[in-house]
């Protein structure tokens, strides 16, 4: 019996980029964060040591700002449509160069419609590969019958 379709794809959880936090917080814990955008605190730590977020301190605890809020769900939401970190840290840097985000608004265009025609190539090639596997399949079936 066939899984379907849905049972093989992995949960993706939505990075809330354009949703405000509920509770208009200015300050939020790494249990805040991951359970927010369902990722584990090692992730936080993770992309914290990458230099993508930075929580200050209060004594052994991280303490994240509304900006590092929004970076993680800017940092989510590119990891899921297949950004590397690379390309993820390239962009969100463009955030910090002060001329009201358009430079960093022109160039995710940019990466986002390279990214767009990448995986319409990809969808292309999969597409073509299941009409050859379905083709094989219908000649060994008919071979069995």
């Amino acid at each position: 019996m066939a899984a379907s379709a849905s049972a093989q794809t992995p949960e993706r959880h939505s990075a809330h980029l354009d949703r405000p936090d509920a509770l208009e917080r200015e300050r939020f814990t790494i249990s805040d964060l991951s359970t927010e955008f369902g990722v584990s605190a090692r992730a936080l730590r993770f992309y914290e040591d990458e230099g993508l977020i930075a929580p200050t301190r209060n004594g052994l605890a991280r303490i994240y700002s509304k900006r590092d809020r929004a970076r993680l769900a800017w940092i989510l939401r590119a990891k899921n449509v297949g950004f590397s970190l690379t390309e993820i840290r390239e962009l969100i840097d463009l955030y910090d160069l002060g001329d009201g985000r358009a430079e960093q608004r022109r160039t995710t265009l940019v990466r986002c419609r390279e990214k767009i025609a990448f995986l319409e190539a990809q969808r292309a090639d999969l597409e073509a590969s299941i009409h050859e596997l379905s083709d094989f399949v219908a000649m060994l079936e008919k071979l069995e019958s």
